[in-house]
This record gives structure tokens, sequence and C-alpha cells, in this order.
């Protein structure tokens, strides 16, 4: 990123998104005004709580508006509040000239939702994510990949018709200072190569796993030696980088329903991650879409690698989900999920209807049983 357009309120770069979409007001709608209390709510918490562990509430109340459960959001949201914790004390503004001194930097969390708060005061929010994104994105991993996701749910709400309202502006100030705050590249990696026509389901079946899974994230990404080169060749093309990261979505859910035992929750990330960086690209410089696919599949991969198995489960554990899915709409496998109340399970059940299937309700139907339910 040029040293301009780093700066808040410096000259943006050409979005060739179009003036901001949404009306500014949500007053008319009744699941968004849902939304907007719900994150009006949460604003006052920080994005983590127990030190390492993400507050899960505003890319799970965005899911469950998003899919037709606006009616169950404040039930849900006064089961989690005993979850979340104070916004955390602030240390000093972040400015145009220090920013890199703070990225990355955990106790800065306030620091930086208080800066892009500000630059989004400054400028169109289209303009202030594309000015950054190139700068946070090498660092998808922070976080359990949880600020790109919640960035992505942010978005989404913002594109929303009507969507541009103050919370969910101010949500993606949240979106962004976490991801700021919890900015950690990946290591270094040997690339090793695959066949020129693999897809992103071979390509996931390709990933090694780390060779003690055991531990946090960091620990787990720390033993990372390698990924396999996918897609095969530089993705340059624009339209290209957008459909394979749809392919990747598609495969890494699938792959839930028949890998997802071995740890449910942090599996569900090889899917959700990818997927928040697909929602964006629609608002962002279609220069910066295939870098967009590199560092999602190095993420997926990444999570892959962490959690998991060393084969899938036995088809006797999936006969259930494969049969329900079958007989299910997919209203009706969301449902499931918004009553399981897991924010995982939801995050997930959203993702897997974006990619529609059968094999995607049964992966979501997966969520369901291998969750402890929440509600």
């Amino acid at each position: 990123m040029n040293e301009i357009s780093t700066a808040p309120g410096a000259p943006s770069p050409d979005s060739g998104s179009g003036p901001d979409s949404g009306s500014g007001s949500d007053s008319d709608s009744d699941s968004g005004g849902v939304l907007d209390e719900a994150l009006q709510r949460l604003h006052a918490s920080g994005p983590e709580r127990v030190v390492r562990l993400t507050n899960h509430g505003p890319m799970a109340v965005e899911s469950l508006v998003h899919n037709g459960q606006a009616h169950t959001v404040h039930r849900w949201l006064d089961h989690y509040r005993h979850k979340l914790e104070d916004m955390p004390a602030r240390v000093a503004p972040i400015g145009d000239d220090d920013w890199r001194a703070a990225l990355g930097d955990p106790r800065r969390a306030a620091d930086w939702i208080d800066h892009f708060a500000r630059a989004l005061a400054e400028r169109p929010w289209r303009e202030v994510l594309a000015a950054w994104w190139p700068v946070l994105l090498p660092g998808i991993a922070g976080g359990s990949t949880h600020p790109v996701i919640r960035v992505g749910h942010a978005v989404r709400g913002l594109t929303a018709p009507g969507g541009r309202t103050a919370p969910r502006v101010a949500e993606l100030a949240h979106g962004l200072g976490y991801w700021a705050a919890r900015h950690t590249p990946l290591p270094p990696r040997a690339p090793r190569p695959l066949p020129a026509a693999a897809g992103a389901a071979a390509a996931l079946a390709a990933v090694e796993r780390v060779p003690v899974q055991d531990g946090g994230l960091p620990d787990r990404f720390a033993q990372l030696a390698s990924v396999p080169v996918w897609p095969a060749g530089p993705a340059t093309d624009p339209e290209a980088a957008h459909a394979r990261l749809g392919d990747l979505v598609t495969a890494a859910v699938h792959r839930y329903a028949t890998h997802g035992h071995t740890d449910p929750i942090m599996l569900v990330h090889a899917a959700t991650a990818p997927n928040a960086v697909l929602r964006t690209l629609p608002a962002l410089p279609r220069a910066l879409w295939p870098a967009s696919l590199d560092a999602a599949w190095a993420a997926s991969a990444a999570v892959t690698a962490a959690y998991g198995p060393a084969a899938p489960a036995p088809a006797d554990e999936l006969r259930t989900a494969y049969g329900e899915a079958g007989r299910s709409t997919f209203d009706e496998v969301f449902a499931r999920a918004a009553a399981h109340g897991d924010d995982h399970t939801i995050k997930f059940a959203d993702t897997a209807l974006d990619v529609g299937d059968e094999r995607a309700r049964a992966a979501a139907l997966r969520g369901v049983e291998l969750n402890p339910p929440a509600l």
C-alpha cells in the first residue's frame, strides 16, 4: 500500500464501485432495525473476551437477520451477553505517521477502532475499505480469521438495501480495527505443486496436517511448513479469481460434512473465512480480487492443516445429516441452526446457505449435530 492511500482522509484509490449503496436509513425495515439495534447493543463491548476468545455477537446477529431470523436476535443476545466484556482500555490515538508500529498489537484494539471510526466519518466506507484491504490482507490469519469474517458480515450489512446506517458503518470500524489489532501473517511455507487441473476440493485434500495438532491456533500455525499451490497458475484475471474463490468456499463447506468431526468449531473457519472475502469482493476494486483469492486460500489451507482429521468420518455417522438434508429446505436448516444457538453453527449455516446445494445443507446439519447447543 502506498503512503498516500494509508493516511486517513488522504485521496483514495479508484474503487470502481460507484457511490455508496443504501439510503442511510433502515427505519422502514423491521429486520434492518433489529440489526441496527443489536449492533448498538454490542458496540460497547470489545472484540474479544478472556484474552483471545472472539466476540461473535455481531457476526451471528447479522447472519440471523440476513436469513429471516430477525425475531430471534434479541433473545439470542440476551443469552450471549454474559460472554461479552467491556471495550479494552485505550493506549493512545493512532495517527498517520505511527500506525505501522501499532499494526498487530492486540493491546491497541480500541485505538484501532477509534482510528477507523474517524476515517469512516471523513470518507465513504468503500474508499476506506479499499485503502486498507491490501494492508490487512496479509494478516488474514490473525485472530483465528475472525476479524476478516467480521468485516465480511459488516460489508454485507452495508450493501443490503438501505444498509448504510450509522450502526453498520460503526460495525465496519470495529471489524477493521479488530483486524488491524490482530494482524498476523502466516509463516513462510514451501510451495508444493498440484496437477494443473486440480480443483479446490483436491487442493484441500492435499493439505498436509501439522505434526502436532495440539494447543491454540498460534502454536499450530507456527508448525506450518508447506502449502499446495492452488490455483496452478497466478489468478491475474479478476473474474477467474472470483470464480475460484467461490469454488473454494463450496469445497470447504462440502468437506466440513465429512471432515468436521475432529474440531467442529475451528474447522468452520476453513469455509467462513474465504466466504467473508468472497462477500467483500464486490465492494473492492477488481484489481484486488486476485490477491484476495490468494490470501483466502492460504487461510483456508492453514486452518485445514491445523485442525483437519487424518480420515473422513465413517459413512454411518453421516446418514442422519444427509437424509435430513434431502428432505429439508435451506430455510428449515437455518432455522435449526438458529434454534441450536451456537454462534459458530449459525455462521457456518449462513455460509452453507450461500453455497446452496444439498451437500451444503448436510454440512450445516452436521454442524448442528457436532457442536453443543447454546440455547
